[in-house]
């Protein structure tokens, strides 16, 4: 990839990512709900360290449906500067539409962003061959790479695997993130795309990244991550290493920890807020960002719910800041 999008006094472009972990980041945020910039940039730091392989702003775990776009930027601002070139950056520029999505990805393209990530349109009922035009547009219109983001669960709609190979074909997408939670699927994908070169599948999912990893899956972008880098490196480098056994107990820990998103009852608020908001008391609690603030109309942890995230931490083995 050449620097000729290069934000003026930053470093060049990473080169794309081709595999391994790659976080999709909280977006801390203050009490009132703006940007928390210190602990961002702690945040990327503790990722970095870790020994993951790119970052993901912009994504389902950093809240981008919820935030207002100027805060979105900023905190893909923070990133690329924070990360200075180190790492690959990965803008998520998700949105209903083909208009807004264009106009986030000239953003993120003017932000310094190393590939651009995109879902199919939504709110709207939207049929394939809308959604061909949807992915070739973007990419036309933002000479970046492209990752398609497959997450029926937000969308509503199924990323299918000919629709994938056919825009990976003409190179339209360079990549995609899987989030379906479709084994099958992905298996489908791998297959159809086996021979077109340079084409990456990332694993979306935090608690059968070792199977992605062994259908042939490039890598992993677990939310999770965010809380345990070290322990979703320790899984790749296994699966790199055809060290099944051990990628395995790898993903059982972490499957075991994943229950920390289930701390609140449904009765009391969705799924969704409850990770979100365990996800960013582990981080808080590990001394990594400084507030649990989640985005409006998500609903916080309570005090005993904050509790149970840091025994969850405990029994992982993860350190739990004393300050």
């Amino acid at each position: 990839m050449t620097d000729q999008h290069a934000t003026p006094g930053r470093s060049p472009h990473a080169p794309l990512i081709t595999g391994g972990v790659v976080p999709p980041l909280c977006t801390p945020l203050t009490p009132d709900r703006e940007l928390d910039v210190d602990s961002l940039e702690r945040l990327v730091a503790h990722l970095v360290t870790a020994g993951v392989h790119g970052l993901f702003v912009g994504g389902s775990t950093g809240e981008a449906a919820y935030l207002p776009d100027a805060l979105r930027r900023q905190a893909l601002d923070v990133v690329v500067g924070t990360v200075a070139g180190q790492l690959p950056v990965l803008a998520g520029v998700v949105d209903m539409s083909t208009p807004r999505v264009v106009e986030h990805a000239r953003a993120a393209a003017a932000l310094g962003a190393d590939a651009l990530v995109a879902t199919a349109p939504f709110y709207s009922p939207t049929h394939p061959v809308e959604i061909l035009g949807h992915f070739r547009t973007i990419r036309a219109a933002v000479d970046l790479p492209l990752i398609g983001y497959d997450i029926p669960s937000a969308v509503h709609t199924k990323l299918a695997a000919a629709t994938v190979a056919e825009l990976a074909a003409d190179a339209t997408l360079a990549g995609l993130k899987d989030s379906s939670g479709d084994l099958d699927g992905l298996r489908d994908v791998l297959e159809l795309v086996a021979g077109i070169d340079g084409f990456r599948v990332f694993s979306g999912s935090e608690t059968v990244a070792d199977l992605g990893l062994r259908c042939g899956a490039a890598g992993v972008v677990p939310g999770l991550g965010n809380v345990d880098p070290h322990g979703y490196v320790r899984l790749y480098d296994a699966a790199v290493a055809g060290d099944w056994d051990e990628a395995l107990r790898q993903q059982r820990r972490l499957h075991t920890l994943f229950d920390l998103i289930r701390v609140a009852p449904t009765d009391r608020m969705g799924r969704y807020s409850s990770a979100i908001g365990a996800f960013k008391a582990a981080l808080m609690l590990r001394g990594v960002i400084r507030y649990p603030t989640t985005s409006l109309p998500m609903i916080p942890l309570e005090a005993a719910e904050i509790e149970a995230v840091g025994k969850h931490l405990a029994a992982a083995d993860l350190p739990v800041s004393t300050q």
